[in-house]
């Protein structure tokens, strides 16, 4: 994606169009496609057999079809339950897709958020706001050396 440094704030500025999912390949509506069928599927393991039939068939592909789902799932209803906390016209929503799309009269849910929660879109988690994915911290592991004494006495002395 384009990025454009801007040279009085100091900051780079995203040509994301409105249709492209952030941190993801794709568009909003093929991401939001994926989750639908996960939201309304048994198990991740039938939504996955929907959305990619071949990742499903295979023993290898399956924990990587599952997480390629996970990761639009997860992050999918972040950023519903943000949008539906953070703007005022949506409290009273359930923070589905299904729930949204009534509540809005649109077809195209995500789409829709990024529009309706514009100035809160760098709080929102990715891919429908800017905001990226919580990185773990690596803790330092406290190493104690062993305790200082003698070696125990050798068998047979």
């Amino acid at each position: 994606m384009a990025r454009f440094l801007c040279p009085d704030a100091g900051v780079t500025i995203s040509l994301l169009p409105d249709f492209l999912a952030s941190g993801l390949t794709g568009t909003l509506a093929e991401v939001e496609a994926v989750v639908e069928v996960a939201e309304t599927s048994a198990s991740q393991e039938a939504a996955l057999e929907q959305v990619r039939p071949a990742a499903a068939l295979d023993a290898v592909t399956l924990p990587s079809g599952l997480r390629w789902l996970q990761r639009r799932l997860s992050g999918v209803q972040a950023a519903l339950l943000a949008a539906v906390t953070l703007v005022p016209s949506l409290f009273e929503c359930r923070p589905t897709l299904a729930a949204l799309r009534e509540r809005l009269d649109v077809t195209e849910v995500l789409v829709a958020l990024r529009r309706v929660a514009a100035e809160h879109l760098a709080m929102m988690s990715r891919p429908l706001g800017f905001q990226a994915r919580a990185r773990r911290l690596k803790r330092a592991r406290k190493r104690f050396p062993h305790e200082v004494g003698p070696d125990p006495p050798a068998q047979g002395q």
